[in-house]
């Protein structure tokens, strides 16, 4: 008998409640970043409108610039770097495929050559390049050649798209000082950057906008406890 409250509760009843409880919450996360349009999220965008597109190739300003990188679900990938100082701005959307204007639905279903991506706009005087490349790899798993975590299929490997010859340079003997670390190899792709399509709007800052299902997901997707295993302490909070 187990006493919770003022009641006692026999054992095999708690039990069930708890495991009753744990198979809803992973049901609902199972969803996770893949669901079939947005109403399976609750939300009332549609996915059938077609993304602006934003080439990383835009005009910015002197102290600004950009920098690409795939790491599995993209609303997980928006808060680290939110938290740099000398970030300015996150996107997530996608890149890297042959569709034009990229519905979420087409890029999920692995179809278009796309993955799931963010853009960073940052000011290069406050925060650098190394800085950004250590944030994208302490939150994502380097090993997986399959995807990231639960999300399994081309659309979720991971990458870093460059921008410049410097910022492929940097990325390049980043990936290699990593590897000392692994006895499998990287599997993270570094690639030239592609025209970058913004996601639609209901993906923008979804670890803001659905906090509690954003943290049901990661739990349930394992996104935290594979890093923790992968990182110690240079693991990432999540709070």
């Amino acid at each position: 008998m187990t006493a919770l409250g003022n009641h006692i509760i026999n054992r095999p009843i708690l039990k069930k409640i708890v495991t009753g409880l744990s198979i809803f919450l992973l049901s609902w996360a199972a969803l996770g970043c893949t669901p079939n349009n947005g109403s399976a999220l609750g939300e009332t965008s549609s996915p059938s409108m077609p993304s602006a597109a934003t080439s990383v190739s835009t005009e910015q300003s002197q102290s600004s610039e950009t920098a690409i990188f795939a790491g599995g679900c993209f609303w997980c990938m928006e808060h680290p770097f939110d938290e740099l100082p000398g970030v300015t701005d996150t996107i997530s959307g996608y890149t890297g495929g042959t569709a034009e204007n990229p519905t979420y639905t087409q890029v999920s279903n692995g179809n278009t050559g796309h993955v799931e991506a963010m853009q960073v706009t940052y000011d290069p005087t406050q925060v650098s390049y190394e800085t950004l490349l250590t944030t994208f790899w302490h939150n994502i798993d380097p090993l997986d050649n399959r995807g990231q975590f639960c999300d399994k299929g081309s659309q979720y490997r991971s990458a870093i798209f460059y921008d410049t010859p410097e910022q492929a340079a940097i990325a390049t003997e980043s990936k290699a000082a990593l590897a000392n670390n692994f006895e499998r190899p990287v599997a993270t792709d570094i690639l030239p950057a592609d025209t970058f399509y913004s996601a639609e709007d209901y993906h923008q800052n979804y670890y803001q906008t659905h906090p509690v299902r954003y943290k049901v997901y990661r739990f349930g997707c394992g996104r935290d406890q594979r890093l923790s295993e992968l990182w110690g302490a240079d693991a990432p909070g999540h709070d």
